[in-house]
């Protein structure tokens, strides 16, 4: 017989005290609170400053502007076929306020789709403007000429984007920029000979395109705004120009919004199960959390008032190389003065990190509410999981002013609401059922508004699984 198996026939020894599985229970356990995943450090809440909102409703007025065909296209795609929804070449200045559907549905079929290879040149510099280019996807650069004569990139164009829309009404129009395709785009083309075309056969567009010509010219200063008029550096007794400030006629208005759910607690639980722990208190505790989550979520996501959905389509750029570097950063910056603060991704986070890195750059930190956080330019980069990363692995980063004294982007709420626990969110008792559970309705009002456009903006696209 082997040691082993003399050990293994070994008698076991009678159990002298008594064990720990029989000990437990006799004893008090030591027990944690609730743990919850969901619960994050939620920064856009505690930076944002917050305006109370009597009425539930917050009017931003604004100065005048006439900005017109500033938004963006959409397509519909069916296989490898694309077409334009027939309204949204309404986005276009020259058909703004243009509402014939049928005349649209006929301008929609005539736009061809063509496929551009990366590098291409869809449009020279000084040639004659002769169509509107629709860009479904991919991204397309304006290159133009520096100083120097040397080459230089002034924008870059990517999906639901146009460009050559003056080429409809101005028979004289050259291109001022060339345009080349950064990546393999997807572009529809709308000719000027076609519309003028069915404006031949269509009197509602003949007598929209007519209206536009005949329509002075409005003086605006570079923002859009209708301008003030202004003397300085006369002498002697030269006339004081006349004016004042026009306001928007119907400006828009912010409704707090609202997140609810009703928390149900059995009453025997709430009466038996309430040591060392108050049990209602406790899923109270938990379901406020998941509705700061939500909130958070929805002041970048909603379409009505979310962050991304809402900023300027002036103010949002594309990366130039697709990671987020240390030069995009910088032209996010420039797009407006008094930056408070970035939000992205973490993986956005760490994908700038590694730009900058390859750079031999290391970001800054600065402190904040005690707390190290990584910064760009002084600027704090707070990390935010709310904003989405698509299939594609690209996401998006934002950069705003805040304060409503700054004219930034300001979170909305009401304070002193009946049953309020936190600002603007309340627990109201609704009663118990015949099934002896007591239901509590709790609930959130919550908003944002971007005061003026240039107070918000967006990285698109930006790419955060590169690692070369």
């Amino acid at each position: 017989m082997s040691v082993g198996e003399e050990v293994q026939n070994a008698p076991v020894p009678p159990q002298q005290s008594l064990g720990t599985a029989a000990a437990r229970n006799l004893a008090t356990t030591t027990k944690s609170a609730p743990q919850m995943q969901e619960i994050t450090s939620r920064w856009l809440l505690k930076m944002l400053p917050w305006v109370q909102v009597q009425g539930g409703t917050y009017r931003v007025n604004r100065r005048l502007s006439y900005s017109v065909g500033d938004g963006r296209v959409t397509f519909v795609q069916t296989g490898d076929r694309v077409t334009v929804i027939p309204a949204e070449l309404g986005e276009l200045p020259a058909l703004r306020e243009f509402d014939d559907e049928e005349v649209l549905g006929e301008l929609a079929r005539r736009c061809e789709q063509r496929e551009i290879a990366a590098g291409q040149v869809l449009a020279g510099a000084g040639d004659a403007a002769d169509r509107v280019f629709l860009l479904a996807h991919g991204k397309v650069e304006k290159v133009g000429s520096g100083p120097y004569g040397d080459e230089t990139v002034l924008g870059i164009h990517a999906d639901g984007a146009y460009f050559g829309d003056h080429a409809l009404i101005d028979g004289d129009a050259v291109w001022e920029y060339t345009a080349r395709a950064v990546t393999a785009c997807t572009v529809l083309t709308l000719r000027r000979a076609d519309v003028l075309n069915l404006a031949e056969r269509a009197d509602s567009l003949r007598t929209h395109l007519a209206g536009l010509l005949s329509i002075p010219q409005q003086r605006t200063n570079k923002y859009g705004e209708a301008e003030i008029d202004l003397s300085a550096g006369h002498v002697g007794e030269a006339v004081v120009p006349h004016t004042y400030v026009d306001y928007e006629s119907a400006p828009r208005e912010y409704e707090l919004s609202v997140a609810q759910t009703v928390l149900k607690v059995h009453s025997r639980v709430a009466d038996l199960y309430n040591q060392p722990m108050n049990q209602t208190e406790q899923q109270l505790r938990l379901t406020v959390e998941a509705l700061r989550e939500r909130q958070e979520h929805e002041l970048i996501n909603n379409r009505e008032f979310g962050l991304l959905n809402n900023c300027d389509y002036g103010q949002r750029i594309q990366p130039h190389d697709g990671a987020p570097s240390p030069d995009d950063m910088d032209e996010l910056l420039s797009r407006r003065r008094g930056s408070k603060l970035f939000l992205a991704h973490p993986r956005a986070i760490a994908a700038f990190g590694r730009e900058c890195n390859k750079r031999g750059l290391v970001p800054e930190s600065v402190e904040v509410g005690g707390h190290h956080v990584p910064a760009w330019r002084g600027v704090p980069i707070f990390p935010s999981n709310k904003i989405p990363v698509t299939d594609a692995r690209t996401t998006s980063i934002i950069c705003m002013r805040t304060g409503e004294a700054e004219q930034g982007v300001i979170g909305l709420q009401q304070t002193g609401i009946p049953d309020e626990i936190e600002p603007s969110l309340s627990v109201r008792f609704m009663g118990i059922d015949e099934q002896a559970i007591i239901s509590y309705l709790v609930t959130a009002y919550y908003s944002a508004a971007i005061l003026v456009p240039d107070a918000l903006g967006v990285l698109e696209n930006v790419e955060v699984s590169r690692w070369r």
